[in-house]
């Protein structure tokens, strides 16, 4: 269950590169971030307010933790990756967001003392292989002369930030209900979105709340929000942060796939050969033995 429900996150999250490349000239990024927490925030707080009330002392004394989840997870990652979309697209987000299980791999290693088996640095390699074979197009070439746009660092460094998040996940107190837990990090992460949303109104483009802008936002406040993040904090309580984040190496073939039905983008042999090598590289790795 782990496994699939890390495969269903990442699918979800697939689509939220598509709209932030889509939407790029239809709403500011920060806002649009805003947006998203706003409506999960909203929707969210009335299942988890019971919870969140039962377990209070347990969210204040392990507030620290709880905050650095919520400016890594919530309102610093996704506003990154609505930040991305402005100098780079769909695919290429989704591949700088896939060097995250590099990230979460050492950082288990150091916090968690996870163990780093000789299979998993194998399947680690190979998915890696296979994401720079859709990146590179499959030209040595272009590996060669590979160049950096703004958008493609930004989106490292979101990587690196829910790399952290997906540790402090799996290092969530017992006494921390899950609802709670999503509930506190949704609120504590939005709030700080909203008045960066409302100081961006002053020089961003005018933009109006068009019905596909309403339809962008209820999919990445409802399912790329609440659906996905309860997905993923499940797979990593089954399965850890090492094991649940090589999924996202998926995320490359699945926007490509968005990418070409949606956007235009093309799809070639190429990224059938890249998602072969990811997806035997994410077996390795998380087999057993």
């Amino acid at each position: 269950m782990g496994f699939l429900f890390a495969l269903l996150a990442v699918t979800i999250w697939s689509g939220n590169f598509l709209i932030a490349s889509g939407f790029v000239d239809d709403i500011p990024p920060v806002t649009l971030a805003a947006l998203r927490w706003l409506t999960a925030t909203v929707i969210f707080l009335p299942f988890a307010r019971r919870d969140m009330r039962r377990d209070m002392q347990a969210l204040l004394d392990h507030r620290n933790e709880l905050i650095l989840a919520a400016v890594t997870g919530v309102t610093l990652f996704n506003t990154l990756v609505y930040v991305s979309a402005r100098t780079t697209d769909a695919v290429n987000m989704a591949l700088f967001a896939s060097t995250t299980p590099v990230f979460v791999v050492i950082l288990a290693r150091i916090f968690l003392r996870e163990h780093i088996s000789l299979l998993r640095w194998a399947g680690l390699t190979i998915a890696i292989a296979g994401m720079l074979t859709i990146a590179t197009r499959g030209s040595l070439n272009v590996l060669v002369h590979l160049t950096f746009r703004a958008g493609d660092v930004v989106m490292l460094a979101a990587g690196f930030l829910w790399a952290v998040y997906s540790i402090l996940v799996k290092r969530k107190p017992a006494t921390i209900s899950r609802n709670a837990y999503l509930g506190a990090t949704f609120l504590l992460g939005t709030i700080p979105l909203i008045p960066a949303a409302l100081i961006e109104q002053w020089y961003a483009p005018a933009w109006s709340f068009t019905p596909a802008v309403l339809g962008a936002v209820l999919y990445i406040g409802v399912l790329a929000s609440l659906a996905a993040f309860f997905l993923w904090n499940s797979a990593i309580m089954h399965i850890g942060p090492g094991n649940a984040a090589l999924f996202q190496y998926f995320m490359p073939v699945f926007s490509g796939v968005g990418a070409w039905l949606l956007l235009g983008q093309p799809v070639t042999v190429v990224h059938g050969v890249g998602f072969v090598l990811i997806f035997s590289g994410v077996v390795m790795a998380t087999r057993p033995r």
